[in-house]
C-alpha cells in the first residue's frame, strides 16, 4: 500500500473493498502511530531520569506543575480536532479545494488560540507555583519550567495541527516518523541544556521547546510545500469560513473540557492516595508509568480509526464506516490485550529497573497486575472514541468518559481505599476502565445502527 491512504481514490478504482483489504489498511495505517506513541513514552522516561539525576527538589518542581502543563497541551491539541475531522470528511469526498479552505481556517484559529494560551500561561506563571503550594526551594524552578513551556505553546500547536491534518488526509507515515524523531530531538537538546550548559530544570524546558521548534519547522515545510492536499502555492481564498469554524468549535469544546476535567480527577485520586503514605504514592506513580507502555499503542490505532471513519463519512459509505469502526476496535483490543499479558509477567523486572526499594517493587507489581485485566476494554474505549470522533461525534463520548471517571472511578475509589488500600484504588480503576469500554462500545453500536 502507498504511503498516502485516500479513500476517494481507492473507491474510484473499485467500489468494493474486502474485509481482508480493510484489515490490511488498518494494520498499515496504525503502525506509524503506535511507534510514535511508544517512542514518546520511552523518551518521557529518559527525560524524567535526566531531571531526576539533578536531585529531588528539581523533580518535585516539574511534578508540581505537570498537571497544569498537561492541561495546556490537551487544550491546544483539542483545538485542532474539529478541523482535522472536517479534513478527513473532505478527503473522503474527494474535495481538494475544500481541504485547503479548512486548512487555512485551522491555521488562523489554532495559531490564535495557542498564542492566547501562551500569554495566559505567562501571566499565570509567577502565581501558579504558589497556588499549588510550592516551597521556597522549588518555586524558582517551577516558575521557569511553566513559563517556558507556556511560551512554547504555538510551536506545539503547529506540530499537533500539521500532524493531525496529514494523518486525516491519509498520510500516517511522515507525521508518525517525525513525532517519534521529536522525542530524540528532545533527549539531545535536554542533554545539551541540562548538562552541557548546566541550566538544570530551566534547561529541561528549553530542551523541549527546542525540540518542538525543530519538529514544527520540518512539519510545516513538508505540509505547506510537499503535501498534495495542503500545499498553498497558487491558493488565493484566505477568507474565514464561519460554518467551518463553528463545526470545529462544536467538536473541539467537549474534547477540551474532557481533557481538563480528566486532569482534575487524577488530582483527586492522588489526594485519596496521599494518606496511605510514601510507599503507596511511589508505587502508584511507578505502576502508572509502567501501564502507559500498554495503552499508548491504543492511541496510535485511535488515529487510524479517526482517519478511516472520517474519510468513509466524507465518501458517504456507511458500510465502510461500520466495518472500519469495528476492525480498528477489535485490533486495538487485541494489541492491548497481548501487551497486557507480556507486562503481567515482565512487570517485576520493570520495577526492579525503576526502583531498588523491595517494598515499592512488590506493591507496584500487585496493583499493576490488577489493572492489566482491564486492558482489552480499555483499548476498546480508546479506539471507539477515535472512531466516533471520525464521525464528528464528540459530545456524548466526552460526557460518557467524564461520567465514568468522575462518578464510577472516584466513587469506587472512596469505597475501596479503606478496606484494600492502594489495591482498592486500582480495583476501582480496572472496574471503571471496563465500564468505560462497554459504554463506548454501545455508543458505537447505536451510531452504526442508525447510519
Amino acid at each position: 500500500m502507498a504511503q498516502i491512504f485516500d479513500l476517494s481514490k481507492l473507491l474510484a478504482e473499485t467500489s468494493s473493498i474486502s474485509l481482508k483489504k480493510q484489515a490490511e489498511i488498518v494494520f498499515k495505517l496504525s503502525i506509524p502511530g503506535m511507534l510514535a506513541q511508544i517512542s514518546s513514552i520511552l523518551m518521557q522516561y529518559i527525560d524524567a531520569a535526566m531531571v531526576g539525576s539533578l536531585g529531588p527538589s528539581q523533580s518535585a518542581a516539574i511534578g508540581l506543575v505537570a498537571s497544569s502543563t498537561w492541561v495546556i497541551g490537551s487544550l491546544i491539541h483539542a483545538c485542532c480536532i474539529g478541523f482535522t475531522v472536517q479534513v478527513a470528511h473532505a478527503v473522503g469526498a474527494g474535495e481538494k479545494n475544500r481541504v485547503k479552505q479548512i486548512f487555512v481556517n485551522s491555521l488562523a484559529v489554532c495559531m490564535g488560540f495557542s498564542c492566547f494560551m501562551a500569554l495566559a500561561g505567562a501571566l499565570l506563571s509567577r502565581s501558579l507555583p504558589l497556588w499549588l503550594g510550592a516551597g521556597h526551594e522549588i518555586y524558582k524552578d517551577a516558575f521557569w519550567y511553566f513559563l517556558i513551556f507556556s511560551l512554547s505553546s504555538p510551536l506545539f500547536e503547529i506540530v499537533y495541527l500539521m500532524s493531525g491534518m496529514l494523518q486525516c488526509s491519509g498520510n500516517m507515515k511522515f507525521p508518525g516518523i517525525l513525532n517519534g524523531a521529536m522525542c530524540f530531538f528532545d533527549m539531545g537538546f535536554n542533554w545539551l541544556f541540562i548538562f552541557g550548559l548546566n541550566m538544570g530544570v530551566k534547561g529541561a524546558a528549553l530542551g523541549s521547546c527546542a525540540a518542538a521548534f525543530l519538529t514544527a519547522l520540518i512539519m510545516a515545510f513538508y505540509t505547506l510545500f510537499k503535501s498534495e492536499y495542503f500545499c498553498l502555492k497558487g491558493y488565493k481564498d484566505f477568507s474565514l469560513d464561519g460554518d467551518c469554524i463553528k463545526k470545529a468549535v462544536k467538536m473541539a469544546v467537549p474534547v477540551g473540557l474532557e481533557s481538563s476535567a480528566f486532569s482534575g480527577a487524577l488530582v483527586v485520586v492522588t489526594r485519596i492516595i496521599s494518606p496511605l503514605g510514601a510507599v503507596s504514592l511511589a508505587a502508584n506513580s511507578f505502576a502508572t508509568t509502567a501501564e502507559s507502555l500498554c495503552y499508548m499503542p491504543g492511541y496510535g490505532i485511535q488515529e487510524a480509526a479517526t482517519t478511516l471513519v472520517g474519510q468513509s463519512c466524507g465518501a458517504k459509505r456507511p458500510d465502510l464506516k461500520r466495518s472500519f469502526s469495528w476492525i480498528t476496535i477489535i485490533y486495538g483490543m487485541t494489541i492491548m490485550a497481548l501487551i497486557g499479558v507480556v507486562m503481567y509477567f515482565a512487570c517485576p523486572l520493570v520495577f526492579k529497573f525503576i526502583t531498588p526499594d523491595l517494598e515499592i517493587q512488590a506493591l507496584s507489581v500487585k496493583v499493576l497486575r490488577i489493572e492489566l485485566f482491564a486492558e482489552p476494554l480499555f483499548g476498546a474505549s480508546i479506539v471507539a472514541a477515535g472512531a466516533l470522533r471520525g464521525r464528528g461525534d464528540t459530545l456524548i463520548p466526552s460526557a460518557l468518559n467524564l461520567f465514568s471517571l468522575w462518578i464510577v472511578r472516584l466513587s469506587l475509589s472512596l469505597i475501596l481505599v479503606k478496606p484494600f488500600g492502594l489495591a482498592g484504588i486500582w480495583i476501582a480503576m480496572a472496574a471503571e476502565l471496563c465500564f468505560r469500554g462497554l459504554v463506548l462500545l454501545i455508543r458505537v453500536a447505536v451510531t452504526n445502527k442508525y447510519d
